[in-house]
């Protein structure tokens, strides 16, 4: 069935407000059924699911729909779904849950293509005890990340190795599997930060043979609510436990404070709206989200594919040509500063990231700071063609 865009804009409100928003890497508009399930769930809920009235046992009842809607984007079980505030919040207490791994005389492999989430809280583990951290390096190129040198960064002692699924600046989607596999071999487990891949992507944690995969809701149209899923739940009871209950089991081990119920929610409304974005759609919702991300990727090709043309000017420069990628890309624009570039785009109502919280590693690595940096621009499920010619004919006029 063919992607009605149309349609799908009308599912944000949002998006009335004359605005062009092509920044979803820093949280996509919010669909109508979202804001309801999360206004609705404050009024209906308790703040602890723990007791026995109606109100808790509503909350109870948030908390198992969000795994498992969870557990359905990522084909995973909602007995392994760890819920929280943000991915990377998650992604911290995680490193410190597995920090008893990760002593002196282990090593940890990470990627100069990852954001600081999944950087920054294994190198602080590994500066705190001790292990060896080796580089996954980024092709200058085309900003791939040659699975090659996976060969050789993973060794006996590799106890961990955190890849990105889809860099959420350059795009660029490397093979997750083939350091999966290496370092399963060497007893080692797998972090998967898949933050950047979602929406344009059907997650597997099957297929990437991740260990933990970590996943933000806002990247699809929810509210700023983090998700770890792992493989195998079991490895949640073996882990050392964060949380401030001493008899907590399960995901509860690594959910430290309470969890914010009518979020949760939003998060579930905002997965089941992704799901429905083909019209067709039918089955499960597993099936659906097959489906209707399906669909959103056959849209984006095409739309990216017009985007490259249109960026396609002497006076642009984009930033990374992997083969496999997801729709968003970097740019710079010869002689001008990027927090230039992104005022100029705001005074014409073009909303795009500009610069990095805390830096990027990545665009360190390939010289971008230094020539004036850089922004990114990503594609959303209500992005247009129109969108893309008012975004082209601003940066044209900066020649």
């Amino acid at each position: 069935m063919t992607y009605d865009v149309a349609r799908v804009r009308g599912l944000f409100p949002s998006l009335g407000d004359g605005w062009i928003h092509l920044d979803p890497q820093l949280g996509a508009q919010i669909p109508d059924r979202v804001a309801t399930a999360v206004s609705t769930t404050f009024r209906n809920s308790a703040t602890s699911h723990s007791s026995r009235y109606p109100a808790a046992r509503r909350s109870t009842q948030v908390v198992e729909e969000a795994r498992q809607a969870v557990a359905d984007l990522v084909g995973g079980s909602p007995e392994g779904v760890v819920l929280g505030p943000d991915h990377s919040v998650l992604l911290a207490w995680l490193a410190e849950a597995l920090s008893t791994r990760l002593g002196l005389g282990t090593g940890i492999v990470l990627s100069r293509l990852d954001d600081e989430a999944n950087v920054a809280p294994w190198l602080r583990i590994a500066n705190r005890y001790g292990a060896q951290v080796q580089w996954a390096e980024v092709d200058i190129e085309t900003c791939e990340l040659p699975s090659w040198q996976f060969d050789e960064l993973v060794a006996a002692n590799t106890r961990l190795v955190a890849v990105t699924a889809a860099s959420s600046l350059v795009g660029s989607a490397p093979d997750v599997r083939v350091a999966a596999d290496l370092v399963h071999d060497v007893g080692g487990l797998m972090v998967v930060d898949a933050s950047g891949a979602a929406p344009y992507a059907v997650l597997d944690l099957e297929d990437l043979k991740a260990d933990v995969i970590a996943v933000n809701a806002a990247a699809w149209g929810g509210p700023r609510v983090g998700a770890l899923v792992f493989r195998d739940p079991g490895l949640l009871d073996r882990l050392p436990s964060i949380a401030l209950d001493q008899q907590a089991t399960g995901p509860a081990r690594l959910e430290l404070g309470g969890l914010h119920y009518s979020l949760l929610a939003g998060a579930s409304a905002s997965i089941d709206c992704l799901a429905s974005l083909d019209e067709g759609a039918q089955g499960t919702r597993r099936q659906k989200l097959e489906m209707s991300i399906g669909s959103l990727q056959d849209y984006h090709d095409s739309l990216f594919a017009y985007l490259l043309d249109r960026l396609d000017r002497p006076h642009l420069m984009t930033i990374g040509t992997a083969a496999s990628r997801v729709p968003c890309v970097s740019i710079s624009v010869d002689g001008v500063e990027s927090d230039k570039v992104a005022a100029r785009l705001a005074d014409n109502r073009i909303d795009v990231v500009s610069g990095v919280h805390g830096g990027s590693r990545l665009l360190e690595a390939l010289g971008v700071a230094d020539a004036g940096g850089a922004i990114t621009v990503g594609l959303a499920p209500y992005t247009t063609r129109h969108e893309i010619d008012q975004l082209a004919s601003v940066l044209d006029s900066m020649a």
